[in-house]
């Protein structure tokens, strides 16, 4: 089991229903032209952007640093993707289309090669929210008991990062 290295709390408010976390040296904006909008999260080089439902106005993100994978957190959640991505500076910002990039304070061990959990859930007084994925209209599941995280906003986000491989 890994050791909890470091951590933050911030929110952010989606544009374009879309809000990323980018390594700030790299200057990427986008990810992948190719990237699969069925899936969650869309990796580009140096960063990865969370698809969130047009419903979702402000976000609670937990970002959390690891020496290796972490346990699966408890609780249920409206889902969960891992995604592989290159940091080649290892420090962090949160990218949205209108509000450009913010540095988060989330202190990485060193440059390289991260594996990312994100688990999210929604507000269940605030639903009902729509699937942002393509080709899917489905009412997203909002499961009880992350009410004290979600602090009465829209979506909780919970990012656990470790590195795989040094840079």
């Amino acid at each position: 089991m890994g050791r909890l290295l470091d951590s933050c709390d911030t929110t952010v408010s989606a544009s374009y229903r879309l809000f990323g976390l980018v390594d700030t040296t790299m200057g990427a904006e986008t990810f992948d032209d190719d990237a699969d909008k069925s899936k969650w999260l869309l990796p580009g080089p140096g960063l990865v952007y969370l698809q969130v439902p047009s419903e979702v106005g402000t976000t609670v993100i937990r970002l959390e640093s690891w020496t290796m994978a972490p346990t699966l957190p408890p609780g249920q959640w409206a889902g969960r993707e891992e995604v592989e991505v290159d940091l080649p500076e290892g420090d962090l910002g949160l990218q949205t289309v209108d509000g450009g990039l913010r540095e988060i304070p989330l202190v990485l061990p060193s440059p390289g090669t991260y594996r990312m959990r994100w688990q999210w859930v929604f507000n269940p007084d605030a639903g009902p929210f729509a699937s942002p994925l393509q080709g899917c209209s489905d009412v997203l599941a909002t499961p009880v008991g992350h009410e004290a995280a979600l602090g009465g906003e829209d979506q909780f986000c919970l990012v656990q990062i470790w590195r795989t491989a040094p840079a």
